[in-house]
């Protein structure tokens, strides 16, 4: 009866391709305890990273290890790339964008050297709904996936 008023279901993409995980699977409290938000983490088959969402890149570390993007609306997304990877100090990320550009989802934004991602504490990749994100659930799907397949739907 009240159709209008139920909100639209916005699906988050994977960045990269590889397995899907929950966040309880990555070993930093600050993730798998959810303290920077809710989401997923996956384990990178590739060397590309891209958006999870159309919207714009609001940041990029300047270690390239990590970056946020935020939809039109009430949705932020972040990426985090492997675990203490900051302390790479931006050794073997590639900034494909800039902070302020307008992405469309799946558009690369990291290309990454796995072979000196591999030095870091953990290559596992948390996505992340930002707190201050607007949403009521988060439906997780985890698998195996390939860049672009949808990993989360928020409603």
């Amino acid at each position: 009866m009240f159709g209008f008023l139920k909100r639209k279901v916005r699906e988050i993409k994977a960045p990269v391709d590889g397995e899907v995980v929950s966040l309880s699977c990555v070993n930093d409290e600050v993730f798998s305890q959810k303290l920077v938000g809710d989401g997923v983490a996956i384990k990178p088959m590739s060397n590309i990273f891209t958006a999870p969402i159309e919207g714009k890149v609001t940041k990029i570390f300047s270690t390239n290890h990590a970056y946020s993007i935020k939809s039109n609306k009430d949705l932020e997304v972040m990426v985090h790339i492997g675990l203490d990877t900051v302390e790479l100090n931006g050794a073997g990320f590639d900034r494909l964008v800039k902070e302020g550009d307008h992405v469309t989802a799946g558009e690369p934004i990291i290309k990454v050297d796995m072979s000196v991602l591999q030095q870091a504490k953990d290559t596992i990749t948390p996505i992340i709904i930002s707190d201050g994100s607007d949403f009521k659930k988060i439906e997780k799907k985890l698998n195996i996936v390939k860049m672009g397949d949808t990993i989360m739907e928020v409603e």
